[in-house]
C-alpha cells in the first residue's frame, strides 16, 4: 500500500504574501471610500461609487479571506445567487433614499 487514501485533501494555496497584498488593496479601497466622503460630488455619483467599491471589497474578502477562490466551483455557484439577490435588493431599496433625502430637506 502506498499510504494514500482514495480521498485526497487539497492543500490551501494561499500565502502570507498573498493575504498581505489583498489586505493592502482593501485598505487602499477603504481610503478611496473615505476620500469620496470628503469631496463634493453629486449624491448619486458618490453613492454609486461607494456601492461599486463595496462590491469589489466584498468580492476580495469572499475570494481570499473566506477562501472561496480555493474552493470547489460548485460551492461558488451556490453563493453567487445570494450575492445577486443582495445586489438586487439594494437596487430596489436605493430609490427610497431619495425620498428620505427630500424629507430631510424640508
Amino acid at each position: 500500500m502506498s499510504g494514500h487514501s482514495s480521498h485526497e485533501t487539497q492543500e490551501f494555496a494561499g500565502t502570507t504574501r498573498l493575504f498581505a497584498i489583498v489586505w493592502g488593496w482593501l485598505v487602499a479601497l477603504t481610503l478611496v471610500e473615505v476620500y469620496l466622503a470628503y469631496i463634493h460630488l453629486a449624491v448619486i455619483t458618490t453613492l454609486l461609487l461607494l456601492i461599486g467599491l463595496s462590491v469589489i471589497k466584498a468580492g476580495l474578502i469572499m475570494a481570499y479571506f473566506m477562501h472561496l477562490k480555493f474552493e470547489k466551483f460548485s460551492l461558488v455557484l451556490a453563493l453567487v445567487p445570494a450575492l445577486l439577490i443582495c445586489i438586487g435588493l439594494l437596487t430596489l431599496i436605493f430609490p427610497d433614499s431619495f425620498r428620505l433625502l427630500e424629507l430631510g430637506a424640508r
